[in-house]
């Protein structure tokens, strides 16, 4: 089943505890995302503003009792849009949004080869799918 608009909005909406996210890979090629890396690229910073919309979810959820975090597994040097990302994950902080960082640039990486996943409720698995140049599919 492909989740995506609103069947994905009811997803996350429909969770009763948490919603957990483990991202995997150095880039993900987000259409809605090209404009804000390529302005944070040229140096403009990343606005909480960009990122309202999921800071509200988020705050929402948080507002109600609810959870919602990621892991996302690196290794250095960062990539472009890790550094992106990580400037975005600020705002998700500020929202409530439990961000941990795993990285393995010196270490086995205990998860090699799973995938990308949204875990919700400890009971259900979104798996994500996506090309290797990160770009979902």
């Amino acid at each position: 089943m492909l989740l995506a608009g609103e069947d994905w909005r009811r997803t996350f909406d429909a969770m009763q505890q948490e919603a957990w996210r483990l991202e995997t890979l150095p880039v993900y090629r987000v259409p809605q995302e090209e404009e804000l890396v390529r302005r944070f690229l040229d140096g403009e910073p990343v606005t909480r503003e960009a990122t309202q919309p999921w800071f509200d979810r988020v705050q929402g959820y948080v507002a109600d009792g609810r959870r919602v975090g990621r892991v996302h597994i690196v290794t250095q040097p960062l990539s472009d849009y890790l550094r992106f990302e990580f400037e975005y994950y600020r705002h998700n902080v500020e929202a409530g949004e439990a961000i941990r960082i795993l990285d393995v640039t010196h270490r086995p990486n205990s998860l090699d080869g799973i995938q990308d996943f949204w875990m919700f409720d400890r009971s259900r698995i979104v798996l994500m799918h996506y090309e290797s140049d990160g770009t979902q599919i």
